[in-house]
């Protein structure tokens, strides 16, 4: 059976930068890039907030930078997907694909987390081209536009004020007849007055063209149908951390994130660790991320010198 010191289980900016860090203390890591390598931000077109690229990156290329720094300090990248793992006793015991069975000394969880989207075929052909699940990486592209939030949550009206300081106009398109974010939150939207609510409405299709999203086609729970022209179209109706594998073997709040020792990466298991959107119900921004599996990294180098 194979056995390894460090075991990483994801990609994305978490995944990768706790292997340069790892690989960089002579660690020797191994990283299954699970279902989606590079996690996220390969359907992101377009990042202009992460440092160090002052004219933006596209989100493929910087996560294959990422992992090919990787790659240069000896991270052994491998594709695959941890489908079973015990937590139970050191060392750790993985199945890869069913199939290959490993054993680490130590875990670094980098799985993220994933936005819920409608489940509309058009939302899905504009994914990347006017369909986004966070404002706060893509908003910057409509400043002076007319966009759409979905939504009805604190999250949702988060999103909508920060679109609000940067767009024409903005549709908050909530299912029910009311918000349920918390009472200031909601005088917030009601108080700006480039938000317009459309209570009791459900997206029917997204509508576009080849160059992106042009507006979305609403219906109203009488059964009247409603267009809309916009160029954006945000989902705020929640994400869900990839932890289905780890329930049962650690510690996870109420939504299912992986809960840490504030201010470290250590979770309630000794020698597991966590990075990234999978213990991050905040911030979700792929610097944070970044700087977590630095966190988780050094953390882990120091448990494996003890």
């Amino acid at each position: 059976m194979e056995h390894v010191k460090v075991l990483i289980i994801g990609s994305g900016p978490a995944g990768y930068t706790a292997a340069v860090y790892a690989s960089r203390a002579n660690l020797a890591p191994v990283l299954y890039e699970g279902i989606e390598p590079g996690g996220q931000l390969t359907t992101t077109t377009r990042i202009d907030n992460f440092p160090g690229y002052p004219e933006g990156v596209d989100g493929p290329q910087m996560m294959a930078e990422l992992r090919a720094q990787a790659l240069r300090f000896g991270t052994d990248i491998r594709s695959g997907i941890v489908t079973e793992i015990d937590l139970s006793s050191r060392p750790f015991r993985a199945v890869v694909d069913a199939e290959h069975t490993i054993e680490a000394e130590s875990v670094i969880v980098a799985t993220g987390a994933s936005a819920k989207y409608l489940g509309l075929e058009s939302e899905t052909r504009f994914r990347g081209a006017g369909v986004s699940a966070c404002a706060t990486c893509d908003g910057f592209f409509y400043r002076k536009r007319d966009v759409a939030v979905v939504g009805g949550g604190d999250t949702a009206c988060e999103e909508a004020l920060y679109l609000a300081s940067l767009c024409r106009k903005v549709y908050m398109v909530v299912r029910k007849p009311f918000l349920r974010a918390s009472q200031a939150m909601q005088r917030r939207v009601f108080d700006t007055p480039n938000i317009e609510i459309l209570f009791e409405h459900n997206t029917v299709e997204v509508l576009g063209d080849e160059e992106g999203v042009t507006g979305a086609l609403l219906r109203k729970t009488d059964g009247t149908e409603t267009k809309i022209d916009i160029a954006g179209f945000f989902l705020a109706i929640g994400h869900h951390p990839n932890t289905e594998l780890f329930k049962g073997q650690m510690e996870l709040d109420d939504e299912g994130y992986i809960k840490v020792e504030p201010g470290t990466s250590r979770t309630s298991v000794e020698g597991v660790f966590a990075a990234g959107d999978v213990k991050d119900p905040h911030y979700r921004q792929a610097v944070t991320a970044a700087g977590s599996g630095c966190i988780a990294a050094l953390d882990c180098e120091r448990f494996l010198l003890k």
